[in-house]
């Protein structure tokens, strides 16, 4: 009982050890990925209101529901696929100036503060 036994011995067939892998990074196995941050996806996909549009609002009156923010959303979304820059939003007698690069409301009006108005520094039109 002396004999040495080495686990080689023991399982001859077995298969040599598997040396450790390389961790994956994000942006390996994902091409864009982990380039941006968590925070920096939910900004580009969140919809802002400037200090501008924000008293607008409240000086007018309009509330903006959690459906119309979604309808906005989408609307900034076709707008950028068509690689706009500015564009007018109406929807449910409301205009809405938007800055589609950064997703941001820049000023608000009610259908009684729309009528007369001109409407300038925008190139494209969304009704929704």
């Amino acid at each position: 009982m002396a004999d040495r036994i080495s686990v080689g011995q023991l399982y001859p067939n077995m298969a040599p050890p598997v040396a450790p892998r390389k961790p994956v990074t994000p942006s390996a196995a994902y091409p864009g990925a982990g380039a941006r941050s968590f925070q920096e996806v939910l900004q580009d996909n969140v919809v802002r209101l400037s200090q501008h549009a924000e008293t607008r609002l409240q000086q007018r009156g309009i509330q903006l529901k959690p459906e119309q923010l979604s309808r906005i959303q989408s609307a900034i979304d076709k707008a950028a696929a068509k690689g706009s820059k500015e564009s007018l939003v109406l929807m449910d007698n409301i205009a809405l100036i938007v800055n589609v690069k950064n997703r941001t409301i820049v000023t608000a009006m009610d259908g009684t503060s729309m009528k007369d108005n001109v409407f300038t520094q925008i190139d494209s039109a969304i009704i929704i």
